[in-house]
């Protein structure tokens, strides 16, 4: 991370989060990743995580739903995740709302956004993207505070690079005319293409298999 901030030019590196995706890995994995400093713990599946997360006993960590949620996991996910970084349906964002507003706390989100137009991958399409995060963030109960996106598996950069600039391009277009859109987080780049994700900007990296290896389940 480091080393693609100063390709970037960026003298920023310990503004780039790492997410420690434990997905498919036991609760030891979070003892490891608090034991060497990381704090922040990124899950796919809400049920996993919540075992894990009762589990893990005394350790100060913070948990992040990083997978697709299913708006009947909502209520589940709102009891231990601060960020849902995958809303990638106004359905799903108006599930959220109202579950936050039933527990008298906003609930953070980040909008997930299809920027490399793939139909296996969930999110909002950049073209109109705009006026959904709109929408999104006038809900009374969220706080939209930033985007996620997921590049295609390839290890062409061209494509990398493409994918990261139109989420980022989107991004700074809603810092400037989205009312209630908060420019905390542009959650970008995972195992195989973190680096590119940094040299194009991200503020947060979502690593698995750098960190614990290959998914044990």
């Amino acid at each position: 991370i480091e080393r693609a901030c100063k390709r970037a030019g960026r003298s920023d590196a310990d503004s780039v989060t790492i997410v420690a995706v434990t997905k498919g890995h036991p609760v030891e994995a979070l003892l490891a990743a608090r034991e060497v400093g990381l704090e922040v713990v990124g899950e796919n599946r809400v049920q996993e995580a919540r075992n894990k997360w009762k589990g893990s006993g005394t350790l100060d960590l913070t948990w992040q739903l990083v997978g697709h949620l299913q708006r009947n996991k909502v209520c589940s996910a709102l009891e231990f995740f601060s960020l849902i970084q995958s809303v990638d349906s106004l359905r799903l964002a108006q599930a959220i709302d109202k579950e936050a507003e039933r527990r008298g706390k906003a609930a953070e989100v980040l909008i997930q956004i299809n920027a490399s137009g793939e139909t296996s991958k969930h999110g909002f399409p950049v073209l109109g993207g705009l006026e959904s995060v709109s929408e999104i963030s006038g809900l009374a109960n969220l706080r939209v505070v930033g985007l996620m996106a997921m590049a295609p598996l390839t290890l062409d950069e061209s494509v990398l690079c493409n994918t990261f600039r139109r989420t980022r391009a989107l991004f700074e277009l809603c810092h400037g005319k989205v009312d209630g859109f908060e420019p905390r987080h542009l959650s970008l780049g995972m195992t195989s293409d973190y680096e590119v994700a940094v040299e194009e900007g991200s503020t947060m990296v979502r690593l698995g298999t750098a960190l614990f290896g290959e998914r044990r389940s």
